[in-house]
């Protein structure tokens, strides 16, 4: 048995020749370092990543779920027409009558028109036409002026609200409520302005000015095979499974489709993005992984070649050791010692060189990864894999110098 004092002296002994050799030993660890820290540098961004997009899903609402035109796949476009696949309004309004676990709906359609105000034309600007339900399902709210009534929608009004961006974009005054627009040729009165996103990573982000009009004022701007989709939110989160399968059940009703029937459109809650994403983060840690993986397999390569150099030159020692009464397994625990403080040490290194490019990525990408981090499993994989490096590759070299005769070791020049 071994005492506590023997594996201290052999790891003070081991950094001794880490300090002797630091060139060298730097060099050894190179694979390991370099392994561990491209790995928690990716892992650094990659949580980053996930806590940010995760809390903009969250900001969307996790009972918030989307219908969408979909064909069959393989179907015939002769049997499933875009004018039998896209959705109508009547089917959102069907939605929100019949579903429950639905607590608001609203279809939404874009599209893009020339907009003219008083001071300014602009081509090209987004319009979006929906209920008032829209405010809901967006967690966009109306801060000056009001939102759209049922009368604006029942009797397709030509009332519109503008962004932020719009207000400066077409020069209006600071409180444009009142103010008239003139949108693809017809006249509109302002009636509210809507609140400006600030930028998210997801994409959804207001860049440039927005218009919102009635849904039945937008669909007399598109044409007959106009694509819209419609969104809905469920009474809660925990309401979003139920919400779904009343949300399928009514649109196949009212599509006349049968059991057997393929489904002509497609509902997806937003628990279902999160877990996609979170699906995609993990196979990119488990890459992360496999490249730590070959790094470490070539660091360790070199911890064993540079520990068979070091039973090389210091067989003088062993053998020294043993004729004073070493025996083999304190020799073998010694020289193991060395390979996992070593490829311990590189661990260490990689670390904060790993923790360094997190603080970096912080620095430079700090919208889009503000919280990267090195997770505290991550830090304790990346030493446990060393260890684990350390004792397989140093195992070879250990067991070699336990088993060098002290006679021959002692002749050795």
């Amino acid at each position: 048995m071994l005492s506590p004092l023997f594996y201290f002296e052999s790891i003070l002994l081991a950094f001794r020749q880490i300090w002797a050799n630091k060139m060298r030993s730097a060099l050894t660890a190179l694979g390991i370092i370099v392994g561990v820290a491209s790995t928690t540098a990716v892992i650094a961004a990659l949580t980053g990543m996930k806590t940010q997009v995760l809390k903009e899903f969250e900001t969307f609402g996790a009972a918030r779920l989307y219908v969408w035109p979909s064909r069959p796949e393989n179907a015939p476009r002769n049997k499933y027409p875009w004018e039998k696949v896209r959705l109508k309004a009547r089917e959102a309004q069907a939605i929100a009558d019949q579903c429950r676990s639905v607590k608001c709906v609203t279809p939404i359609s874009e599209t893009s028109l020339s907009v003219q105000s008083l001071n300014e034309t602009l081509e090209g600007v987004s319009i979006t036409g929906m209920w008032p339900a829209w405010h809901q399902t967006e967690n966009r709210q109306v801060i000056m002026g009001r939102p759209f009534s049922a009368a604006d929608i029942d009797n397709a009004r030509q009332v519109c609200m503008v962004n932020e961006l719009g207000i400066r974009d077409l020069k209006l005054p600071n409180d444009p409520v009142g103010e008239h627009l003139i949108i693809g040729g017809r006249r509109f009165l302002i009636v509210g302005v809507v609140e400006t996103i600030t930028e998210r990573m997801t994409g959804f982000s207001t860049i440039s000015a927005e218009l919102f009009i009635p849904f039945p004022m937008m669909e007399k701007f598109q044409d007959r095979d106009y694509f819209m989709q419609i969104v809905a939110m469920a009474n809660s989160p925990a309401d979003a499974d139920d919400a779904k399968m009343e949300i399928t059940r009514v649109m196949k009703k009212i599509r006349q489709l049968g059991p057997d029937d393929p489904e002509t459109f497609r509902v997806q809650a937003i628990d279902q993005f999160i877990n996609q994403f979170k699906s995609i983060a993990s196979g990119i840690t488990a890459v992360a992984g496999g490249i730590v993986a070959i790094s470490l397999l070539v660091g360790g390569i070199g911890i064993m070649n540079i520990m068979l150099v070091s039973v090389s030159e210091r067989t003088r020692e062993i053998g020294l050791r043993k004729a004073v009464g070493a025996t083999p397994s304190a020799i073998l625990l010694q020289f193991l010692l060395e390979a996992v403080t070593l490829c311990l040490v590189g661990g260490m290194v990689g670390v904060m060189i790993g923790q360094s490019f997190a603080m970096l990525l912080r620095v430079f990408l700090g919208t889009y990864l503000k919280e990267a981090s090195v997770p505290g499993w991550a830090i304790a994989l990346a030493f446990l894999f060393s260890a684990i490096v350390g004792v397989v590759f140093g195992m070879f070299p250990a067991i070699k110098a336990s088993r060098l005769d002290p006679i021959e070791a002692l002749r050795h020049d």
